[in-house]
């Protein structure tokens, strides 16, 4: 079962585009800010360091794969690396309230990749009908 799982995982990222792709990513990114903060509360501090280690090397990528030639980009550079910042921070001092902070970022970045995504998605389909 486990295997199925990892393979499907696997098949989904194969086949994503490009935009779905960084969906993934924001998605893990919420995932990970969120297990930190349960292992800190639980005191487990090897799993809350493996989640928020996650986390960073999700902003790490985000950061990694922005086009520079949008204006755009420069404000989220700033963002990413501030929010990768944070993220040290936290798991340095294990400190949820930090990841609190993180996690309003990425849920927004999330939700409005996907609305933007949503947006373009219509946008094809009525200039499909147009034509």
């Amino acid at each position: 079962m486990i295997n199925a799982y990892k393979q499907y995982r696997e098949d989904a990222v194969a086949t994503a585009t490009p935009e779905g792709l960084t969906l993934m990513l924001y998605d893990g990114l919420v995932k990970f800010i969120k297990q930190g903060k349960f292992f800190i509360e639980r005191k487990d501090w090897e799993k809350a360091h493996k989640a928020i280690v996650r986390a960073q090397d999700i902003v790490e990528e985000l950061n990694c794969t922005l086009n520079m030639d949008y204006e755009i980009s420069t404000n989220l550079r700033s963002l990413y690396l501030y929010m990768k910042d944070r993220l040290v921070e936290a798991n340095i001092g294990k400190d949820s309230e930090i990841l609190d902070e993180v996690l309003v970022f990425a849920e927004e970045l999330r939700d409005t990749w996907k609305e933007a995504m949503r947006i373009a998605k219509s946008d094809v389909k009525y200039r499909q009908m147009r034509a």
